[in-house]
């Protein structure tokens, strides 16, 4: 009765991190951007609503330091504020 343990056979296969996992920022090289938008929060009281142009240049920095898979913005919920300040939206 053999049950040797063959835990070399397989070998590691590293793939992409999931969608949603991003990989650590080791350089700090979107340290200022990621900053920024921790400061509008705070100052905002955390309403993150108000601090969509402050996460959209902290994404767009990941996406163009290949820190996280590029993706079109407007699937990441820009599509209002692609050409700068969000739309003006009356409730009145």
């Amino acid at each position: 009765m053999s049950t040797a343990m063959n835990f070399g056979t397989k070998s590691f296969q590293p793939r992409p991190p999931d969608k949603g996992s991003f990989p650590l920022d080791h350089f700090g090289e979107c340290k200022s951007f990621k900053e920024k938008f921790m400061k509008c929060l705070r100052d905002k009281n955390y309403e993150n609503a108000l601090c969509r142009n402050e996460s959209k240049e902290y994404l767009m920095c990941r996406m163009q330091r290949q820190l996280m898979a590029p993706e079109p913005l407007e699937k990441l919920g820009f599509r209002d504020i692609m050409d700068g300040e969000p739309e003006a939206k009356d409730k009145c």
